[in-house]
């Protein structure tokens, strides 16, 4: 009977396979993605928050669903959304706090509980401005979160409700005239910043009642974590007036649950953030990234730090040379209701949980509170993102080239038990396969990582066109992790190389440093050394190069153009163009000694002979340019908009693709459509370099180029 069964079994897979197709752009309209998961207090189950897609919408909905922390359980729905994000369970279990929207019509979410007994949540607070966190206290009495509304909001709402239309004096209408006096004024995605609103913390008593604002002023705060004991709030400030002048300096600092004095906990020449106490509350674990040297890249550290007065940060992974609680780069974490990593206490107090980013993979490890010593929990080529723990049961949400990303259950020698599948339906109907991880020496023997993303049915008999894919950062890494785009660029016949050159994110301080006042320029030769390396394979056509990148693989996108012509086509997305106007108009500054020794028009000199923009009459390859029109960090004017005018003047073939609305984070978190169709333009264009297509879209402007 056995033996059958497992011959009908084989027999269906078989038959599954047959039928698979290959991965389409389209697909990501079905993807689902699991984010903020959180452990119970009891561990037996974890809720976390589910996003899709609504295809009318054009847009993302969430809501909250619940696992049972066991193999073989199924997931049920616990909310009806549509866009209900971060979950917190109460210490005792019996109930959620979670933000929703006030109403349809009202798109500042608020806290509500939802009884785990049965029952419809109820709204806990209603503040003028989005509340943005949830944190309970320990004794389960109260909740902290974070919110830019201000006590005077109230009377104003009061009076609203108690006006009539009779008598009433229409109000003067509030001037839309923005007064800037900070170099950093606006965010990419966030908009302009409102300087009569910095976001503080506010404390409110789950039974109701009216919240109470802990901290004011002009600072923001965040990061909170409570005192064990409930009595005292973390968090997390930089109290200086204009901080960009200095390198970055975010400090601990303390503020009594009832309203008080605020204290600085920890301070170290550097930044400090994500404040975890211990479970005896004697100590703090915080992620730290030291200030000096100033440079490009600096590794986040793990620090420790007595609560005690006067007591000092000590780093425990300092001799761990590489990243903890960090990230891989990919276009598929969960667009709406995620979240990063943050250190985590164990049950006994004796050491701390972290995840560690190491040549292309993320884990879980256990850092030793005393010793520093770093043991690996997991040790798997895939992305770790996140986790939870209740001390003794913990749950990881995973990425890997073929899963999106699911819950885990972390067993005893890093064992994996997959709890969720939430893409199982679509993906048994195609046909996705494993990167291949490839090693090559560069220019000057220093070996750099790859992998090689190959069509489906690859055949080492053929040789293929070749799509070399730069990540940004351009301090970043690609890995163990899931990414539509490189899946379906090869699904549609072409072969994806995208290595970390150097400059990249977990190879340790010197690679990710070395790019220090010399970006582009190296790294760039790395990206060609590994086209060497893949077209010695004899499987690549050298005739059919392609080469796209976003942001920083946007800049080295442009700039490679300039210095060879050896691609048929490239595809340059959110770029930089100029240097110097790049300084003027970002969203963050360089006043810092970090990219550049010195502003513009002290050292006009480096800025220039960095930019792609002066080297542009060099360029040979037809560009495409893909620009979101609302992105602050690499604004179009500083980048794909100065290429597409300047190539125009010089009648070479170049086309910019323009997206309404869309910030930096299109290929991320973009509108569904957008996404789509930025996906359809970029290959649209290889095909009709490298393959011969014909052009059905971009054909006016480039046969005027070609025919004078």
């Amino acid at each position: 009977m056995k033996r059958l069964l497992a011959v009908l079994l084989f027999a269906a897979a078989v038959a599954a396979g047959a039928d698979a197709r290959p991965l389409t752009e389209k697909d990501l309209l079905r993807f689902q993605w699991v984010g903020d998961h959180q452990l119970s207090p009891d561990g037996s189950q974890v809720v976390f928050v589910r996003t899709t897609v609504n295809e009318k919408k054009d847009g993302y909905e969430t809501a909250l669903w619940l696992v049972q922390a066991r193999a073989g359980a199924t997931p049920r729905r616990l909310t009806n959304g549509p866009r209900d994000t971060t979950p917190r369970w109460s210490p005792d279990g019996q109930t959620l706090a979670f933000l929703r929207p006030a109403g349809e019509k009202e798109p500042r979410p608020q806290i509500h509980l939802l009884p785990m007994s049965g029952g419809e949540p109820r709204a806990l607070t209603s503040l003028a401005r989005a509340t943005e966190s949830i944190h309970w206290s320990p004794d389960g009495k109260s909740i902290a979160f974070t919110a830019s509304s201000r006590e005077d909001d109230f009377p104003a709402e009061e009076t609203r409700k108690g006006e009539n239309d009779e008598g009433d004096e229409e109000k003067p209408k509030e001037s839309d005239v923005r007064v800037v006096n900070q170099a950093i004024y606006r965010f990419n995605g966030a908009g302009y910043a409102d300087p009569t609103r910095a976001t503080h913390i506010w404390v409110t008593a789950v039974d109701g009642g009216k919240p109470l604002q802990l901290t004011k002023g002009n600072y923001d705060e965040g990061g909170i974590a409570w005192s064990p004991d409930s009595t005292r709030i973390y968090f997390v400030s930089d109290r200086t007036d204009e901080p960009y002048y200095d390198p970055d300096d975010n400090d601990i600092f303390s503020v009594p649950a009832r309203g008080g004095d605020i204290v600085k906990v920890a301070d170290i020449d550097g930044s400090l953030s994500a404040p975890t106490p211990s479970p005896d509350g004697k100590w703090l674990a915080l992620r730290g990234e030291p200030a000096k040297p100033i440079q490009s890249y600096t590794q986040p550290e793990l620090y420790v730090v007595s609560t005690a007065a006067g007591s000092q940060p000590r780093m425990l992974t300092g001799t761990f040379d590489n990243d903890v609680l960090s990230g891989l780069a990919g276009d598929q974490r969960a667009p709406r209701g995620g979240r990063g990593a943050a250190p985590v206490w164990s049950k006994d107090g004796s050491a701390v949980l972290i995840t560690v980013q190491e040549q292309g993979r993320s884990n879980l490890a256990r850092v030793d509170a005393a010793t520093g010593a770093l043991t690996h929990i997991t040790a798997a080529k895939h992305d770790l993102q996140s986790f939870s723990t209740n001390g003794t049961t913990t749950v990881a949400l995973i990425s890997t080239p073929t899963v999106i990303g699911d819950l885990y259950l972390v067993g005893n020698g890093g064992a994996l038990t997959r709890l969720t599948n939430v893409n199982e339906q679509l993906f048994s109907e195609l046909t996705l396969t494993a990167p291949e991880e490839l090693w090559y020496e560069s220019f000057d023997g220093r070996r750099i990582q790859t992998w090689v993303q190959r069509p489906p049915d690859f055949k080492a008999s053929k040789k293929y066109p070749l799509i070399l894919n730069i990540h940004g950062g351009p301090h970043a890494a690609y890995g163990w992790t899931f990414s539509h785009e490189f899946q379906w660029m090869a699904a549609k016949g072409y072969v994806v190389l995208y290595p970390n050159p150097r400059g990249s994110t977990t190879y340790g301080q010197e690679f990710g440093n070395i790019i220090q006042y010399r970006y582009p320029g190296d790294d760039h030769k790395d990206l060609m050394a590994g086209v060497d390396a893949l077209l010695a394979t004899n499987t690549i056509d050298p005739k059919r190069l392609g080469i796209t990148g976003g942001s920083g693989g946007g800049l080295l996108t442009n700039w490679a153009i300039t210095q060879t012509d050896r691609f048929a086509a490239a595809v340059s997305q959110r770029s930089i163009a100029d240097w110097g106007a790049f300084w003027y108009a970002a969203d963050f500054t360089l006043f810092n000694e970090t990219w550049f020794r010195k502003a513009p028009w002290q050292d006009p000199a480096d800025y220039v002979a960095r930019s792609p923009i002066t080297h542009v009459e060099k360029i040979k390859t037809p560009l495409m340019l893909i620009e979101g029109e609302e992105d602050l960090r690499t604004p179009p004017m500083t980048g794909g908009e100065m290429m597409f005018r300047a190539l125009k003047f010089l009648r070479k073939p170049a086309v910019m693709v323009r997206f309404p609305g869309e910030t930096h984070e299109l290929s991320r978190s973009g509108k569904p459509s957008h996404r789509i169709e930025r996906l359809q333009h970029i290959v649209r264009w290889f095909d009709i370099w490298m393959l011969g297509a014909k052009d059905e879209w971009y054909g006016r402007g480039l046969r005027t180029a070609d025919s004078r």
